[in-house]
């Protein structure tokens, strides 16, 4: 098979000075390609994570006894002996005279908050905690915009051995206590409001219902972040204020905790019952974002780092862990694209001289549609454009090299909130394949499964990962006996990893994600993902969103539906329709033309910005809405009820 041209390959000098190839140096293998260096991280398992390990100078209070004591998933176990803190490693590094968070956000507004301030500040609030009686082992929740309070709670919350768990203020108070409830927290940490699309929303009576609904906390701390007044007034629990909780004059002590000692609680969408909360541990957190960050991003001193993200989603995690190599990571408060200033991002990584700028397949594609370039600002510090959420669609890639930068390496990363990190993405000395990952990540044992399970190449499979990475969940909150977690991933093929993505490993070494596996489109026996039909629609000007469903039908029929939120002042007429078809034919798959075209208000997503396919799905096939999906997890729980009419209309039901 041809291997077709990347759309990019590796300048030979960033890769001689990256520190991928320095760590290849200093591992013993000088000169080795990616894929070879890949292989050896997936075939040694103690030898490349003792290798991550030493380059990255772990700071253990006591020695690991082995790497992997045992290879078995789920349940490996990782540095038996070790004991170390997340928090310590994250904070060693900072130079007290210079920014460690620069604080963003949507008006244009900044400021900096130095190493020797940071530190300072999680010793405080660590203290404040102390007092409120949080100890090892319990849990600190946060109702947090996406600011540098959030990052200072989580590092005074590590640092004590406590558990940390956080959500955005755009998640309703029943949202968010659905989620905090099961952890039975001890101190909530929430703030007065945030700022999104050029309105101050007030989440003042917000935090208060949710304290009101979380019986167990002995005291909240209160951020005055966006200026309103402050009532402690009736509140149901005893308020300390953030001015007082972060300016007492403390010293940092980090408390030593075992590798698998729990860092903090991250929760699935919940878009049917109750989120799972998925915990990770210090030590895999710790040796997993090193490598994501420091090895395939590239991440050190003197970097910055400014993702757009929301404290609920997985990137909030990776943005608080740009700490760990050394580099300056940027919070950012406000929508990505404000009315006022649609390219603010770019402004603002143009003036603080961002390295890596990260994002989502949509925000670019919405700046190509709209025709923002921003170009017009000096982005000759951006080195890579990270993006993750979905696949970066092909038509992406030249369009961030004519209007970001022709040297500027375009990062798709496909991974999850499950190991709060990626499976595939790319790395300084990767060649890149439009509409492709590059590769595999060091340390993933990564498998593209066919239906018998046996592995392919070139060909659609399951998503396996075939090995323990030391990030996946030590266990489910609230699973005992590992009944649920074990559910989620390894009941299809024990004692491998079932994401429910559908890739492409290709002859050529990348990756090509198709989307959820569940709600694959299967039409005659030929499998293709919703993705390639999005990305093939979503291009077209006239179409602002899509979802395509595949629906099997009792009579052993399929009906695989489009729905199309379209442009303002644009009509859904045979024109257009003819249009959309002739764009899956020749972007997509000629086999997998949609049986119709519906107008829709609206695609329902999850909060984390996945669209609700399976739930829209099952509505479609006549699931009741409270077994298909939690209302309180949506983005525009109206929109549910509109695609249980569709679903009840075509069956000729009453809506």
């Amino acid at each position: 098979m041809t291997v077709p041209a990347p759309f990019t390959t590796p300048d030979p000098q960033v890769v001689a000075d990256s520190r991928i190839m320095d760590f290849a140096r200093r591992v013993g293998r000088e000169g080795a390609d990616y894929a070879t260096l890949h292989h050896w991280s997936v075939t040694d398992l103690e030898g490349f994570w003792g290798a991550v390990w030493e380059y990255f100078g772990i700071d253990a209070d006591t020695p690991y006894e082995r790497v992997l004591a045992e290879e078995r998933m789920p349940g490996a176990r990782w540095f038996p002996g070790a004991t170390l803190n997340y928090a310590h490693h994250a904070l060693r590094t900072l130079t007290d005279d210079r920014a460690a968070i620069i604080a963003l956000d949507e008006t244009g507004s900044c400021y900096e908050v130095t190493g020797g301030r940071l530190r300072a500040q999680v010793a405080s609030v660590a203290a404040t905690l102390r007092d409120l009686g949080v100890g090892k082992g319990d849990r600190v929740v946060g109702y947090l915009p996406n600011t540098p309070h959030a990052i200072v709670a989580f590092l005074a919350t590590a640092s004590l051995g406590a558990v940390w768990s956080v959500c955005g203020q755009d998640y309703a108070p029943k949202a968010a206590a659905d989620r905090f409830a099961q952890l039975r927290p001890t101190v909530l940490i929430g703030a007065d409001g945030y700022l999104f699309n050029g309105t101050t929303h007030d989440r003042r009576d917000a935090t208060r219902d949710l304290v009101d609904a979380l019986p167990t906390l002995k005291a909240a701390l209160l951020v005055d972040h966006v200026g309103l007044p402050r009532s402690s007034q009736g509140f149901p629990a005893p308020v300390v204020p953030w001015e007082d909780a972060a300016t007492r004059a403390e010293e940092l002590t980090c408390t030593p905790v075992p590798f698998d000692h729990p860092l903090w609680v991250v929760f699935s969408s919940g878009t049917t019952g109750l989120p799972k909360g998925i915990v990770h541990g210090h030590g895999g957190v710790l040796l997993e974002h090193l490598k994501t960050l420091g090895l395939h991003s590239d991440l050190g001193p003197g970097d910055r780092l400014l993702w757009y993200t929301t404290t609920h989603w997985m990137m909030w995690n990776l943005v608080a862990s740009a700490l760990l190599t050394g580099a300056t990571t940027c919070t950012y408060d406000g929508s990505p694209a404000p009315f006022t200033k649609p390219d603010v991002l770019w402004e603002l990584a143009a003036r603080h001289r961002v390295t890596v700028f990260g994002t989502s397949p949509q925000y670019l594609l919405g700046m190509a549609k709209f025709g923002i370039d921003p170009s017009v600002h000096d982005l000759s510090s951006i080195r890579v454009v990270g993006c993750t959420g979905s696949a970066l669609p092909a038509s992406a890639y030249p369009w961030v090299r004519d209007h970001v930068g022709d040297g500027v390496l375009p990062a798709s990363i496909s991974g999850g909130t499950d190991v709060v990190s990626g499976f595939a993405g790319s790395a300084p000395n990767t060649p890149v394949w439009a509409g492709e990952l590059s590769a595999p990540h060091l340390g993933v044992a990564l498998a593209a499964y066919d239906t018998e399970g046996r592995p392919v190449v070139d060909r659609v499979g399951e998503l396996v990962i075939t090995r323990p990475m030391p990030s996946m969940p030590l266990y489910f909150w609230n699973d005992p006996e590992g009944n649920r977690y074990r559910d989620a991933y390894f009941r299809s093929y024990p004692g491998v990893w079932r994401h429910g993505d559908w890739i492409t490993l290709t002859s050529h070494g990348s990756v090509i994600v198709h989307g959820r596996s569940d709600s694959t489109l299967n039409r005659n026996g030929v499998r293709l993902g919703s993705a390639d039909i999005h990305d093939a629609v979503e291009h077209l000007p006239e179409i602002t969103e899509a979802l395509v469903i595949g629906a099997e039908e009792p009579d052993g029929g399929y009906w695989m539906p489009l729905f199309v939120v379209l442009a303002a002042g644009v009509t859904l007429d045979d024109t257009l329709r003819e249009k959309i078809k002739e764009a899956i034919r020749t972007g997509a798959s000629p086999r997998h033309v949609p049986d119709e075209i519906i107008e829709v208000p609206g695609i329902p997503h999850t909060r984390t910005g996945k669209k609700l396919e399976v739930p829209v799905k099952r509505l479609l096939q006549g699931a009741p809405v409270e077994q298909v999906v939690n209302l309180a997890t949506v983005d525009a729980p109206d929109l549910i009820d509109h695609y249980a009419r569709l679903g009840a209309e075509r069956r000729g039901q009453p809506a």
